[in-house]
Formats: structure tokens, sequence, C-alpha cells
């Protein structure tokens, strides 16, 4: 058992992801770390900044908000939120050590360190007490968690009565958009993403992983069974990805 330290409440005790699964997810995320940010500009043409933007604008937390990103990755939607609300506070958790030594650069660079905490941890068991954020944000980020309705339910606890939590998360579109998302998916994005990145098997993984997760109805689903309430999602870039929203009473 592992506790992290957190100045936003008492933490919890968290197994320690000790999963095969678990371990090798981390350690590719640790390896496409350098490269991530380029790739993920190059390979969305820049539109997964609009995606984050609407994830912020869905969220609608109030000024001064406290707001936890979970796989936070290098920080890019938690300083999204920082920079929207210029007296809230937030707090980005991630699995990876290599992402999170460039979240905290980037913080610094950008003077959001003052009103960022980071911790590594595991989505499934924050170390966080419960009620302690107005929101609760996840990008491309909750397809690769173990068991996403217990990453969910943590959301959920974490979030005071009244908070919201926002998903963005890639889909599968239908139709022509489909057959062209899916040639770009299995054969253009391997190549391109493990030529930068020299990690191939990362970004066959990714695609693959998208085509596994669950349909944004089924998705939409799973949050009310974690217990959210006004459950509601919209397809982004003609459904390459969907923002989800649901409420904690």
């Amino acid at each position: 058992m592992t506790t992290v330290a957190t100045p936003l409440g008492r933490a919890r005790a968290t197994p320690t992801a000790g999963a095969p699964e678990t371990s090798a997810v981390r350690a590719m995320f640790d390896r496409i770390a350098p490269r991530y940010d380029l790739l993920n500009h190059l390979l969305s043409a820049g539109i997964d900044v609009r995606w984050r933007r609407a994830a912020v604008a869905a969220l609608a937390a109030p000024p001064g908000a406290r707001v936890l990103d979970l796989c936070t990755g290098t920080a890019d939607l938690l300083m999204e939120a920082l920079r929207r609300d210029a007296g809230g506070e937030g707090c980005g958790l991630d699995f990876s050590g290599e992402m999170l030594s460039r979240a905290a650069g980037k913080l610094a660079r950008a003077g959001l360190s003052p009103r960022a905490r980071l911790i590594a941890g595991d989505a499934q068991s924050l170390p966080v007490r419960d009620g302690a954020f107005d929101g609760a944000l996840v990008a491309f980020g909750i397809r690769n968690v173990a068991e996403p309705l217990r990453a969910l339910s943590e959301m959920r606890r974490v979030l005071r009565p009244g908070g919201r939590a926002v998903v963005l998360e890639f889909s599968m579109p239908r139709g022509l958009m489909g057959l062209l998302y899916r040639a770009y998916a299995r054969h253009v994005l391997p190549r391109v993403g493990g030529w930068i990145s020299g990690d191939s098997g990362a970004y066959a993984y990714l695609p693959a992983s998208v085509e596994r997760f669950a349909t944004p109805a089924e998705f939409g689903a799973l949050m009310e069974r974690a217990g959210f309430t006004a459950v509601r999602w919209r397809p982004l870039t003609g459904g390459v990805a969907h923002v989800f929203q649901g409420d904690r009473l």
C-alpha cells in the first residue's frame, strides 16, 4: 500500500498499481512522454485544442472552483481550466511519472504552478477526500483505465454535491467518416506516431483501444451506473470524439 500526501484533504491509502496491464500501459506512456504533445497536435491537426476547450466549457465550473483532472498527462486540460478561471485551483493526477514531470515544467513556464498540484496515483482509487472538488475532468484517459466504472465512481465521490464531471474521449464515427477515420487510425497514425516517437507499438495501441471502447450510449449508461445524474453527451468533429457530462446531486 502507498499513501500520497495532498494539500486537498486527507489522503486515502491506495493500492500500488501492479497488474501487468496497468504496468505495461504506464510504461508505454512513460516512453512516449517526450513527444506526446507534439504528436497530439500534429496527428489531430490541432483540433485537440478545440476539443479540450469544449470540455472545460461543458464543466461550467463556478469562479474560483477547485477542479480535478484525472489522467492529466502533460496537463493540457488542467492548464485550459486554470486559464479559463483566473481564480481557480486545480489538481492533476496521473500514473506516469514522465508525464507528470513534463506537466510540472509546463505549469511552471505558464506561471500556473501556484494554483496547481500534481499527484502520482491511480484514477481507480483517488488519494483525495470526499467532496474536495467543484468539478472533475478526464480527457482521452478513461479508456486506458482497467475498470472505468471504478474511476467514474471515484470522480463522483470526490465531487461536492452539485459538482460536475466531464469526460472527453475518442469514439468511432459512423458512415463515411468512420471509414476514413479507421483508415487513418490503422495505417497513418501508427506510422507517423512511431516514426516521431520511436514507439510504433504505442501508436498502434491507441487506435485499437478506441475501437474496443464503449459506444457513446454505453458510456453514458456507465456514468449513470456510477451515480451521475443529468448525463448527456455530444459528438465533436463528426463523432471522432465525444464530450460527456454528468452531475452529482
